[in-house]
Order: C-alpha cells, then structure tokens, then sequence
C-alpha cells in the first residue's frame, strides 16, 4: 500500500468510527429548520451535508481543512525556484488533513506521473468529435470513456465488503487525476491548435506539465498554472460540482462517472462556465464602448445598462460570500506581480472598483456585490495568449477534480448513505405553511 494511501486508511477509518458512534448517540438532535424560501429556492444554506476538505466562510471565504489562501500559499510546498503552492500539496492536505513535506508533494507527483497514461481509445473517442464540440463536452466524454479502467466498479461486481469501498474509490481517483492534465491538453491542442500535440515531461509536476502541454512558452505561465489549480480545487460540498459528484458517488457509482457528471455540473453558466461568461461581458463591454480601456465613468454606465436590460454582471455575486472572493485577490496579487500594466487586467480592476459600489443601487435585494473567482481568471489567462475562453471552464474542471474526488474518497470511508431527500408537491407546502400558521396563530 503507498504511503499516502496508508495515511489516508490511518486518518479516515478511525474516523469513521468515531463518527458512526456520533451519529448513533446523537441521531434526533435538531440542527437546522428549513425555510418555504430554501425549500423553494435550490435548498440554499440547508445544512444537510459532510465535507471534510473544506469549509467556506460567508466573511473569510474559502478554508481548506482549516487554512485559508494566505495560509496556504506560505504553508504549501512550492516547485523549485517557485513561489507558487503546488496543488499536489493541497490534495494531500485535503485527504489526510496533514500538511505535507516536500517529500510527501514529490511522492504525490512521482505516483500521479506513474499513472498518467491514457488509453489511445480515449483519444479516439475524443477525435471522434467535431472540433468546434465545446471542451468540456470533450472533457465530460473523455472522463466516461475511462470508466472501463474501474477498480471500483471491478471489485464491486466481485463482492468486495462495503468497509472496504473506500481502497479501489481511492485507485480510482488517483488514476483519474493522474490522467487530467494529458486529456485536457489534448482538448485544448485538437481544439484550437490544429491537433498539433505536446508529449508530457515527466520532469516537471502535475500543473507544470499541463502547462508545458497545453504549449505556452512563457515559464511564467507554470506558476499561474501551480496557483490556478491549487485556488480552485474545492468549495465545500454545497456547491453544484462537488455535490453532483457526490450525489452519484453516493450510489455506489465509480469515480468515473462521479466526475463527468460532476463537470456537467460545473459546465452550466450559473457554475463554473461563468468565468467564460466573465471575459465575453468585458470584451463586448470594450467593443460597445469603443476603446479596451475604458474609464470608470465609461463602466458604470454600462454596468447600468447591463442590469436595465434584466441581465447580471458575471463574475460579481456569490451564494455565500459577503466579502471579496480570497481566490479573486489572490489572482489579483499574481497580476500585480507579474504584469501590473496589462491593459485587460487593469479593466478588471477597474469594474472591481466600481461594481460593488455601484451594484446595490441599482438591485435593492442584492446580498453580495463582490467580485466572485471568476471575476478575474480570464484575463489572467489572456495575458499568456490562452484568448480560447470556451477552454476556461476546462481548466476550472481539471482544478476541482482534486477536491471533488478527495471527497469522494472520504464519503466511502465514512459509509455515506444513498441521497434521498424527501421532495413537496406545491399543494402539499402550501398545507404545510397553513397548518404552521394556524398553530402559531
């Protein structure tokens, strides 16, 4: 058994006694009411979940097993010569609570590069695409058409016990990311780079060899990729990827089809294809102004207009968060950085300073008028020359899988049951209300 497969069985299964014994003496404590508006509103803010990997916080954002971004990027090891945290490390963290040396991140890298082969048959079922076929159409397919590989799914069709679950969930889920970087370069080169591909380098770390695949030239473009796919690996499990992989892990389906349902999920405009949404807005803001850089005056007008005309400004907003997005300023700082005068980016800074002024005028109801992950990725992107902005979300995908099946190893550990929450008929709320209020009354 690999190291940190065996820290994982030292740290989750212990655990997962402590809490079955939890549960069973604490089984009818009341911890939430549910409101007509959360019932009716997407179940928002219910707490109806367990997530070990992270936790956000409406006013501190996004913590992972208890560090946030800050934390991470000083705590986190980094590549040699670099000063961005390799999400090796966050991965590793996320799955034993532990943070790890930089010879627990190399074991990491070393075990991820052993197993990163993919099939020819993915690549032919990839080809088997219209080019122009959105890339996390491709990335969802190529995803699914590894599921033949499953220990899972093999082991399952055996008779494995169910306290064992969690050791083909895990093979599985380091297969799959180990897998991630070469299928979404392949994507990305067969889609806007006439298929003209570039072997990996075994050489270099997960992120830094997706980088080096995806045929950006400038060794700038690694670190952004180290930060990129460490900020967006993970978001509790309330958001709609991670609990779409959970809802089909909770089935019993491998890891495969966990995740590809997972990106489907983060492929809708309101998830994760809202950073494609994000550049589009700011472009055609440029092309209607007349000029890529626009004053501030110029932006609240059309900021203005945008929310006249019953539109949202992308990338501003978020479920929870009351507070700037940590993951929004960390990109921010790795601009200031790097390329400070980069006239996109300064855009960006600019609508940072006159949205969330000027948004709760012009929406009363608004809960949040900061900028959200996606507010700033795009243009950061675009600065390295990856302008192919359908790709975005792909990149987003590649990042959350770490989370997203970090998880997925934890929920067979802990034995999570089947998802099934009791649905209303709207005549049955509406008997449920009454009653409610005549009792009250």
């Amino acid at each position: 058994m690999s190291t940190l497969k065996q820290k994982f069985a030292d740290v989750a299964l212990p655990f997962a006694a402590d809490a079955k014994s939890f549960i069973k003496a604490n089984a009818d404590v009341v911890i939430d009411q549910v409101k007509v508006s959360q019932v009716y509103g997407g179940m928002r803010g219910v707490k109806s979940l367990i997530t070990e990997t992270s936790q956000l916080d409406a006013f501190e954002g996004i913590r992972f097993r208890g560090y946030s971004i800050p934390q991470l990027k000083e705590l986190l090891p980094t590549a040699p010569g670099g000063e961005e945290p390799l999400p090796e490390g966050l991965f590793y963290l996320m799955l034993v609570n532990e943070l790890p040396s930089e010879d627990d991140v190399r074991a990491v890298t070393d075990e991820w590069s052993k197993r990163s082969e993919v099939p020819q048959h993915v690549f032919d079922v990839l080809e088997a695409f219209p080019t122009n076929t959105h890339p996390m159409t491709q990335l969802a397919t190529a995803i699914l058409s590894l599921q033949p590989q499953s220990n899972f799914a093999e082991q399952y069709r055996n008779g494995i016990h169910k306290s064992q679950y969690w050791d083909p969930m895990f093979e599985d889920c380091m297969n799959l990311i180990a897998k991630l970087p070469r299928i979404a370069a392949y994507i990305y080169r067969r889609t806007f780079h006439n298929g003209d591909h570039i072997a990996p380098d075994a050489t270099l770390d997960w992120a830094g060899n997706f980088a080096h695949m995806m045929g950006v030239k400038d060794p700038e473009f690694k670190e952004l990729m180290r930060l990129y796919l460490t900020i967006h690996a993970d978001h509790e499990g309330g958001n709609a990827s991670a609990h779409t992989t959970h809802l089909v892990g909770s089935t019993l389906s491998d890891a495969y089809y966990c995740l590809a349902s997972g990106m489907s999920a983060l492929a809708g405009p309101l998830h994760g294809l809202a950073n494609q949404e994000v550049i589009r807005w700011v472009l055609d803001m440029c092309e209607e102004i007349g000029t890529n850089d626009p004053s501030e005056e110029q932006i609240a007008d059309y900021v203005t207009k945008t929310m006249q005309d019953g539109k949202v400004v992308p990338g501003y907003g978020h479920a929870v968060l009351r507070v700037p997005d940590p993951r929004f300023v960390a990109q921010k700082k790795f601009c200031e950085k790097h390329f400070p005068d980069d006239t996109l980016v300064n855009v960006i800074w600019r609508i940072f300073k006159v949205v969330p002024e000027l948004l709760p005028s012009l929406k009363k109801s608004i809960k949040s008028p900061w900028p959200n992950v996606d507010a700033h990725s795009g243009a950061t992107l675009m600065h390295y020359g990856v302008d192919q902005y359908d790709f975005y979300t792909v990149l987003f995908g590649v990042s959350r899988a770490l989370g997203v099946l970090s998880s997925l190893c934890w929920s067979r550990a802990l034995g999570l049951a089947i998802e099934r929450p009791k649905s209303l008929t709207m005549d049955t709320l509406k008997k449920l209300v009454a009653e409610k209020i005549a009792t009250a009354n």
